[in-house]
């Protein structure tokens, strides 16, 4: 009886170059790759040294930490990061934003901190427009990510039309123009909605956020878990003075804050609120 041959990969990758890999990711961006990632890693990674045109990890690897490759930290850390999201996604959190916007006073502001390519972000714009029932509510949106691939989709707008799926005809009529003749089969949000938001670049562990002011709700959703404890906690603690007395946090379906941060506490189902023993501590950045 044969046995199959293993597959021949076209890279040596050690244990050791996947716990440098696990070490540099985390230093860069606070993600704490699981053991059980390595053929993830070797796959994501294999494609920047055909691209770069590196010969092993070991001299990819040694290459980037002496800065000898331009913005392959950029690619490198785009590798590695995971993009998951849709339309609407974790449904029950947008009628609760649209309740809260609707008792505010003045122009509100929401940042969205991992928009990924771009459909949390429009969500939440599409949530506003519905709560006003204009298509230029008083609001703003910032939306970042770490990813500057996965911005430059998000600030195009344009996506395949099976994305709306799960969208109500009236939803995707009223919010997204359809592609036609080379464009046929693409759709494209609004560009009342596009003006709504500003994308930028943002790291959550860099020391400094390209960021000001405060919110009346923050998205942070599905990427905590992607974190270690001490990170969750310094990252919580940086929103904290970003939210407004009665700003709201939203998080993943998988995510709870409360055993990270006490400056929290439940509103609704993954949806947090400042606990009023530590308010103080957002009034007084607000004051200022």
């Amino acid at each position: 009886m044969l046995q199959r041959a293993e597959t021949v990969k076209e890279f040596d990758f050690t244990a050791r170059d996947f716990e440098r890999v696990r070490a540099m990711i985390y230093k860069r961006a606070g993600i704490a790759l699981a053991e059980s990632k390595q053929e993830m890693v070797y796959s994501r990674l294999a494609r920047r040294l055909r691209a770069t045109g590196t010969g092993s990890f070991v001299k990819y690897l040694d290459d980037l930490e002496a800065g000898r490759m331009g913005d392959e930290w950029e690619a490198f850390t785009n590798a590695l990061t995971t993009n998951l999201t849709s339309f609407f996604r974790e449904a029950h959190h947008f009628p609760l934003l649209a309740e809260h916007v609707k008792k505010l006073k003045g122009p509100i502001t929401i940042w969205c901190s991992a928009s990924s390519t771009g459909e949390e972000p429009y969500s939440i714009a599409m949530t506003l427009c519905e709560a006003f029932n204009t298509l230029t509510p008083p609001a703003t949106i910032i939306a970042t990510d770490i990813d500057t691939n996965v911005l430059a989709t998000a600030a195009a707008g344009v996506y395949s039309i099976d994305r709306l799926d799960k969208m109500s005809d009236e939803r995707s009529k009223r919010f997204f123009q359809r592609g036609k003749g080379e464009r046929e089969g693409m759709v494209r949000v609004r560009q009342e909605l596009r003006q709504m938001i500003t994308f930028k670049q943002l790291n959550l562990l860099a020391d400094g956020w390209p960021i000001s002011g405060q919110f009346d709700a923050i998205f942070c959703r599905n990427v905590m878990i992607y974190f270690d404890k001490d990170t969750q906690r310094k990252i919580l603690s940086r929103f904290v003075p970003l939210m407004k007395p009665d700003a709201l946090l939203f998080a993943g379906h998988s995510e709870n804050f409360l055993y990270v941060s006490d400056a929290l506490k439940l509103r609704g189902k993954t949806v947090y609120e400042l606990d009023a023993r530590h308010g103080g501590v957002a009034k007084a950045a607000a004051a200022r």
